[in-house]
């Protein structure tokens, strides 16, 4: 019943003159998503965004940019490379790829190295580990042409291990439903104004998109006990109204253990459960990207049950 839920990412932001990305059409982003090994199974759009809920994670789609997850042993890297070979390098004017570590890396069939070793014969770019070899971490690759981000280029991911409680215990059930999850997720309350696309999977497993003008959030939920993860992602600003968001994630899935990374967006801590952070991390990018990265752990992470002998 094992499923690698740790994600690849990749999020590509085109030149003034490469035209709409959103005028490709779906025929364009079904190849793309195929040739990473995943296909598409539903879609919903407003007038800034394309969010297509993918078999592995997901695709959103604006005039200027797009943005890939996907897990499982997809080959993200190979969609990177067949959108720059379509577009062209010239009309690339930033990039960046984004790995965790797997449960089974043996399973995949590639690792980072050899992802960005065939990334950087068309797009040259820097590449950093944030997070400790041992633990949890994560391989973040960045494009190294002139490029400027934008005060207001933020996004905040939130990446849940060991989850437990009402939720998790709901989500490993029999005879689930997604407006069940929808419910116990509280999406709906906390993201008010979001149009929500979702599909649950079978036996178990959960993802869902939402977007809001160009603003998007998608959650993706692989359950099984001894390997449970959890993805939340967001361009949303954690302030104000969201600022208690992560939060409220956190008191409703419990995990044992979490990361969080920001990109132009700080990590306030205030609602967290009782934690440890076990290790954080800071990188700045010559194109204007300020990357956080903090591993947590709850206090007690554990209740072991003795074994009798």
């Amino acid at each position: 019943m094992f499923f690698e839920g740790s994600e690849k990412k990749i999020e590509v932001i085109v030149t003034p003159g490469c035209g709409s990305l959103r005028e490709l059409g779906k025929a364009f982003w079904t190849e793309m998503v195929a040739s990473a090994n995943a296909e598409i199974l539903s879609s919903i759009s407003n007038e800034k965004c394309d969010a297509y809920l993918l078999s592995e994670s997901s695709l959103f789609v604006w005039h200027d940019r797009f943005l890939m997850l996907t897990c499982g042993t997809t080959t993200l890297a190979n969609a990177a490379l067949r959108f720059i070979e379509q577009i062209g390098s010239d009309n690339i004017a930033f990039a960046s790829y984004q790995r965790k570590n797997e449960y089974l890396s043996h399973l995949q069939s590639s690792a980072f190295a050899d992802d960005l070793e065939r990334i950087r014969t068309l797009l040259p770019g820097n590449a950093y580990r944030i997070g400790h070899l041992d633990s949890h971490h994560h391989y973040i690759y960045t494009s190294s042409k002139p490029f400027q981000a934008a005060a207001d280029d933020a996004t905040s991911e939130l990446l849940m291990y060991h989850i437990r409680g009402e939720a998790a215990d709901y989500l490993r059930a029999e005879n689930q439903s997604a407006a069940e999850i929808r419910r116990l997720l509280t999406l709906e309350a906390m993201l008010p104004g979001f149009e929500f696309d979702d599909f649950l999977f079978e036996p178990f497993g959960y993802s869902i998109n939402g977007v809001c003008g160009e603003r998007y959030m998608t959650i993706h939920i692989t359950p099984q006990e001894n390997s449970s993860y959890v993805s939340f992602e967001t361009n949303l600003p954690l302030e104000g109204e969201h600022s208690q968001l992560f939060a409220r994630l956190l008191a409703i899935l419990n995990p044992g253990s979490w990361d969080v990374i920001g990109f132009n967006s700080g990590c306030n801590t205030q609602g967290f459960p009782e934690h440890l952070c076990l290790g954080s991390c800071a990188l700045q990018t010559e194109q204007g990207y300020n990357i956080d990265f903090s591993h947590y752990q709850q206090l007690c992470h554990e209740v072991l049950i003795p074994e009798p002998m």
